[in-house]
């Protein structure tokens, strides 16, 4: 009797089927592995060149690399993102999220997932890290105040409530961190400067400094952490404090700036966290005016003025202060333009798009990545050749923080 091969004798549905399910158990297992080698090469990775663009639409954050310019992924879930910041633990693995709602998330930028997330407050407009990175302090605008909490496991450890004398609460804003562990911040409507101190964590200690100006709407810290400065709404000057010698109080500069010129409606708020400095002077957004001013830091006075193409928001120096790029308030929202620092002119104007909301510097400075929310990307310029290099896709984008942040103070 002749054998008939299993092979031959099988039917083909059968021996389809085998295969088919033979297949499915083999790629299960290849994309097991595959998966547990982007995990851990993921972990194994250094931190220096990620960063993270905030996507303010979907409440979701890109995790991006800045050596290949490549995206690495993304994490959702992270709320209300319309008016969002950040800052990294120390070692760059980490970012807390500050959102719009209150929530404070801390995020892995390695493991591409939400550590923890907590609603801290009804409405939040930023925060800072302490300089051991044991500490995250929140700015509030609903309820007005600072809340602080243990960097690792998101603990409350203090609530401080912007009170003033006279009892009202005030929105916070401002806040920056300070070397020895202390945080420096402004009261719009009281119309004050408060100094944190907690190096000792348990006990912190506040000083009040009243009456600096009307409406301090945002600020500064000088690279070296000495200088605080509160840009002014309600008049035109910054209220200055130093930080080194806070016994002599807050005085004012750059006093009545705009006394000679038309002021004009403000139609976004300028940013003074990351101000240009090149040498020993400053360059400042003006608020409600074409203009960026020129600050010496030896006298505190104005040195020069720069007319620009609208009402500017942000005013970046590059890492190596040769160049100043600046952004603009609506309906000026689609421009760029880059001032070369030397000769103080306008050397390039860009349009990449309607709704240009930030720009950030490569470590080093070679590139210049910007936001074009409407446009739903990411733009990357050569900022020796001033010319666009590459592009990458994102959902609304806003905010661009890159790591070696974590290694500055005020950033």
């Amino acid at each position: 009797m002749k054998r008939t091969s299993l092979l031959h004798a099988a039917s083909p549905v059968l021996f389809s089927s085998s295969v088919l399910a033979v297949s499915s158990v083999l790629a299960a297992a290849l994309l097991l592995t595959s998966c547990a080698a982007v995990v851990r090469d993921a972990e194994s990775r250094g931190t220096g060149d990620l960063g993270v663009i905030v996507e303010r639409a979907r409440g979701s954050v890109q995790v991006v690399e800045t050596t290949g310019r490549t995206q690495l992924g993304r994490i959702e879930g992270l709320g209300d993102l319309s008016h969002a910041s950040l800052v990294f633990s120390r070692d760059g693995r980490y970012a807390y999220v500050f959102g719009r709602d209150g929530g404070l998330t801390k995020v892995d930028l390695l493991g591409m997932r939400i550590v923890k997330r907590i609603i801290q407050a009804g409405n939040a407009i930023g925060g800072a890290i302490s300089q051991d990175g044991r500490t995250i302090a929140v700015s509030n605008y609903s309820p007005g105040g600072v809340k602080v909490f243990d960097s690792e496991t998101l603990d409350l450890l203090h609530d401080l409530p912007a009170r003033s004398e006279d009892g009202r609460l005030s929105k916070v804003i401002g806040l920056v961190d300070l070397p020895g562990n202390r945080f420096a911040y402004s009261l719009f409507e009281a119309g004050e400067i408060w100094l944190l101190d907690l190096k000792d964590r348990r006990t912190p200690k506040l000083t009040k400094f009243p009456a600096v100006g009307r409406e301090p709407y945002d600020a500064f810290i000088s690279a070296d952490g000495r200088y605080y400065g509160a840009g002014l709404f309600g008049e035109d000057g910054i209220a200055l404090l130093d930080t080194w010698n806070p016994d002599r109080g807050v005085r004012r500069v750059l006093d009545k700036y705009g006394r000679n010129g038309k002021q004009m409606p403000v139609y976004k708020m300028p940013h003074l966290e990351g101000w240009a400095i090149s040498g020993s002077e400053a360059f400042v957004p003006a608020v409600g005016r074409h203009e960026v001013l020129i600050v010496d830091q030896k006298t505190w006075k104005e040195a020069a003025r720069i007319p620009v193409h609208g009402q500017p928001v942000f005013v970046v120096a590059r890492p190596d202060a040769r160049q100043v790029w600046v952004n603009f308030a609506p309906p000026h929202n689609d421009t760029v333009q880059v001032i070369d620092i030397p000769s103080r002119r306008i050397v390039k104007t860009f349009t990449p798009g309607a709704g240009v909301l930030h720009m950030e510097f490569t470590p080093r400075g070679e590139h210049a990545w910007i936001s074009v929310r409407d446009a739903d990307r990411i733009d990357i310029y050569d900022t020796e050749a001033l010319s666009k290099i590459g592009e990458l896709p994102s959902r609304k984008p806003s905010g661009i923080f890159f790591t070696p942040r974590a290694g500055r103070i005020g950033m």
